[in-house]
């Protein structure tokens, strides 16, 4: 066991250097989405949700990495842009064919409503990429208001809901849907947290948060299990990944950033639970 716990923190490592940490979680939660209003995807959607969410965070990585070069900074980057930055030879083509691929797709297999619907999803990345990317040029309080761990928590949740509320219900998936926009910002704000000068997150209960929306989470469960059982699994699971966060920030400091970023992400693969409760 000694022996494979190096082997299974460098594949944690690597999975989320590469970035391929985000578009697993998009995967996930699709077809967590799915399964709460009875929706089969075909196979292409979320092979199309992880081809676009792995492209994207390579280019928000390279983004960041370029400005911190450029500013002489690079040096202060985190590990993960710092690897793209190393890779980019490599990233950059990939990055191409999979935005290729993901094109094709959508030409090939994507009903014309749906690809007019998704393209304000594609406007709403555009805007996302020129409110970080070039964020001196806004107004201090939308810069406070919309932050970046916003942002990402908001589209990345309409990107893994979309496929379903564009086939299934949309009551079933109010519920979990707020409360993994909720998680998925609360993962990207412990990590922005966890990452900054202020080590001790000082002003910043990030496990009191977490304990928060977990409590939250159960609640919910508790008021549509009796509507919407498969709803309340996966709001359940949910639960599970914000008391998960809340235990990573208890012990953060005994983790190196690489792991601990890595592992923010993946304690939101809960959802994989879902598989093994009866339809």
């Amino acid at each position: 066991m000694g022996g494979c716990l190096p082997v299974m923190l460098r594949v944690l490592a690597v999975w989320h250097l590469t970035s391929l940490d985000a578009p697993t979680v998009a995967v996930v939660w699709t077809l967590g989405f799915a399964r709460v209003t009875g929706v089969r995807l075909p196979m292409w959607v979320p092979v199309l949700v992880a081809l676009v969410v792995w492209a994207v965070y390579v280019a928000d990585r390279l983004l960041d990495a370029r400005a911190g070069e450029k500013n002489a900074q690079i040096q202060l980057l985190r590990e993960r842009h710092s690897f793209h930055w190393r890779h980019r030879a490599v990233l950059v083509p990939l990055a191409l064919i999979a935005v290729c691929l993901a094109g094709w797709m959508v030409l090939h297999f994507m009903p014309v409503v749906a690809r007019e619907r998704d393209s304000m999803l594609a406007v709403a990345a555009l805007a996302y990429f020129a409110r970080v990317h070039r964020a001196g040029e806004y107004d201090p309080f939308v810069s406070r208001v919309f932050t970046k761990e916003l942002l990402v928590g908001l589209l990345f949740t309409c990107g893994c809901a979309m496929p379903s509320w564009a086939r299934g219900p949309f009551l079933p998936l109010l519920a979990p849907v707020i409360f993994f926009a909720a998680l998925a910002w609360l993962n990207c704000f412990a990590i922005d947290r966890w990452e900054s000068a202020a080590v001790d997150c000082v002003g910043w209960p990030i496990a009191k948060f977490a304990c928060v929306l977990a409590a939250s989470g159960l609640l919910a469960v508790a008021c549509v299990a009796g509507m919407e059982p498969r709803a309340a699994v996966l709001l359940f699971t949910g639960t599970v990944s914000a008391f998960l966060l809340a235990g990573l920030d208890r012990v953060r400091g005994r983790i190196d950033p690489v792991t601990l970023r890595a592992a923010a992400d993946l304690v939101l693969l809960t959802p994989i639970l879902f598989a093994w409760v009866r339809q």
